[in-house]
């Protein structure tokens, strides 16, 4: 379980620093959103370092599941748009293949 809380938290600094990068790229807002977004960042990659799987592909693989479900979250809470049926079963499947790749019995 703690591996899910930290993917989670790893999903919202990341899109969270992406998110001031756009806002200075792509809406026009002041270069001190780059200061939070870069520590956003640096955050978020530490944090993924945090947990314990063996490989770092399978960091990503897991991580990546659980990172569209955060952004279709933000899409929704920050954005104001609602994720319509296909960002939902998309999604579903995204982290069902997580959770396999998260929770699959290993041989040593």
């Amino acid at each position: 379980m703690t591996a899910i809380v930290i993917f989670s938290l790893t999903a919202l600094l990341e899109i969270a620093g992406c998110f001031a990068f756009w806002m200075w790229a792509r809406q026009g807002q002041s270069a001190l959103w780059l200061v939070p977004g870069v520590v956003a960042l640096v955050a978020f990659a530490w944090l993924l370092t945090r947990v314990d799987v063996e490989h770092a592909g399978r960091v990503y693989a897991i991580y990546g599941g659980i990172y569209i479900v955060a952004s279709l979250i933000w899409l929704w809470a920050v954005e104001g748009a609602r994720p319509d049926r296909w960002d939902v079963i998309g999604s579903l499947v995204c982290l069902t293949g997580a959770a396999i790749i998260l929770w699959a019995p290993r041989g040593t």
